[in-house]
């Protein structure tokens, strides 16, 4: 584990510098938001605030009242469903979201068309986001037989810089084969029909593929392989409009600290959201729920400070690919006055 991520039972020596670290950022924060002319947070959520907070798959709504964070919140949180990080910024720049929670590449989407969305937290895993999915019939051993596949691509998903990363540690570039632009939602289908040779699949849909389609001979990049590629990294973010009202901001320090709660609580009582979400609104089997939550390995909520470096690397590897305009500066898409209220959930 790395030595600024925030997890689940930290001890010791350990404990005491998160605590510290809790104790200094609460006291740097405000002075932060003065110096750079942006609105501090209020003591609570005025009665009557309202977040629209952005979905996928009714995975957050799910987890957030079923984990009880959801009615710990005092503000009025209603929750929208979206089919991928696209549809996601798209409501953001029509006004309609002040939150969501998405992969590590809409971030960099919004920042390069001027959107101002900045992240206010994070959770990374231990696993992969995706797993390279093969279409049945066809077997790929490692990365580097991707060579002269047609392959998804999702552009402004996580999906695209899993690809390009796929691609880089395989010593390919874009050249060597033949991207198949896709929406997210498309992309099961895709490989299950032959359209594509790979498609990167979160979970249920991976399981599902696998298991709905063996008998055709569905097939997978092998784990020792896929588990070459970068590790799970998800943001949420918020509108700048949003963070420019003092109600509304409090509001999402407040969901910030639910939502980490919220996932501590999914691994602390797995079986419970295995039953809540993947029994109870996948229509999966329970030990088909409990062998995803397993994948998913262990969570960590790191101080955003710390993961910018990492997502300078996500911007350059899109960058090197020729799908970014301009090289972007990774400092601008964070709102590091969060970084208080993650530390202090370490405590």
């Amino acid at each position: 584990m790395s030595s600024d991520a925030l997890s689940v039972g930290a001890r010791g020596p350990r404990r005491r510098t998160i605590l510290t670290l809790s104790i200094l950022l609460s006291i740097v924060a405000p002075g932060l938001a003065a110096a750079q002319g942006l609105p501090a947070p209020l003591a609570k959520a005025p009665v009557g605030t309202k977040l629209v907070v952005a979905d996928q798959n009714e995975a957050l709504q799910t987890l957030m009242r079923a984990s009880g964070a959801h009615d710990r919140l005092s503000s009025q949180v209603t929750y929208a469903n979206f089919l991928g990080g696209p549809a996601i910024l798209e409501a953001f720049r029509a006004g309609a979201l002040d939150l969501a929670t998405v992969g590590n590449t809409p971030p960099i989407q919004a920042h390069a068309a001027g959107e101002q969305i900045p992240i206010v937290a994070a959770r990374t895993s231990s696993e992969t986001d995706y797993s390279l999915a093969v279409r049945p019939g066809l077997t790929i051993a490692s990365l580097e037989e991707l060579r002269g596949k047609s392959i998804a691509y999702g552009e402004g998903t996580g999906r695209q810089p899993f690809v390009l990363n796929a691609l880089k540690l395989a010593g390919l570039t874009k050249k060597d084969v033949r991207l198949v632009p896709l929406r997210a939602a498309d992309f099961p289908d895709a490989v299950r029909t032959g359209q594509v040779d790979v498609a990167a699949l979160n979970e249920p849909h991976f399981s599902r593929y696998l298991a709905d389609f063996a008998d055709r001979g569905a097939s997978a990049l092998p784990k020792e392989q896929n588990d070459r590629l970068p590790k799970s990294l998800t943001y949420l973010y918020a509108s700048k409009r949003a963070l420019d009202d003092p109600a509304k901001l409090t509001a999402i320090r407040e969901f910030v600290a639910a939502w980490i709660d919220a996932n501590r609580w999914s691994h602390a009582n797995a079986e419970s959201w295995v039953e809540a979400y993947y029994v109870k609104r996948q229509n999966l089997k329970p030990a088909d729920g409990r062998k995803i939550v397993e994948a998913e390995g262990r969570f960590e909520f790191p101080l955003l400070a710390s993961l910018i470096p990492k997502q300078q690397a996500l911007i350059d590897v899109i960058h090197e690919a020729g799908d970014l305009p301009k090289r972007l500066d990774a400092r601008e898409e964070f709102d590091l006055r969060f970084d208080d209220i993650i530390a202090a959930k370490s405590n």
